[in-house]
């Protein structure tokens, strides 16, 4: 939709964003934002890859990807390229910027840890059975 925003609006600068996007230096991440966002989940169209738990959880790493490539295409494409010839750049990494991403996804899973500690996931059909009033039909 964003490209037909940036086409339609008539706007050269957002023409030429949007076609840095698909087709600038940081092109692949483009295209792989897409593939994992837009073609990826129509797998589950599919009977089969639905029922599969496995197929299911590799569609989410993989959509899980994708919307990472997604801040990282709008953030570093947006950046990348200045109104001034003379301040276009690359972007590189540094250690901290690795430091941050993984310490993001630390921080993600210390949370979901102390979560699944204190407030456990418990079916209320179990609860159900061991209260002596319950009367449970199987």
């Amino acid at each position: 939709m964003e490209a037909f925003f940036g086409w339609y609006s008539g706007n050269g600068y957002e023409h030429f964003m949007i076609w840095n996007r698909m087709h600038g230096p940081y092109a692949p991440y483009y295209w792989t934002l897409i593939l994992c966002n837009g073609f990826t989940p129509q797998l589950l169209w599919i009977k089969k890859v639905r029922a599969n738990l496995l197929a299911l959880w590799l569609i989410s790493l993989v959509v899980s990807v994708g919307m990472w490539l997604e801040r990282f295409v709008i953030v570093v494409t947006s950046l990348n390229r200045d109104f001034l010839p003379s301040s276009w750049g690359f972007y590189k990494p540094t250690q901290w910027d690795w430091a941050m991403f993984i310490g993001t996804i630390g921080f993600f899973l210390a949370l979901v840890f102390l979560f699944i500690r204190f407030l456990p996931m418990i079916s209320i059909f179990e609860m159900r059975t061991i209260l002596p009033e319950a009367e449970v039909e199987e």
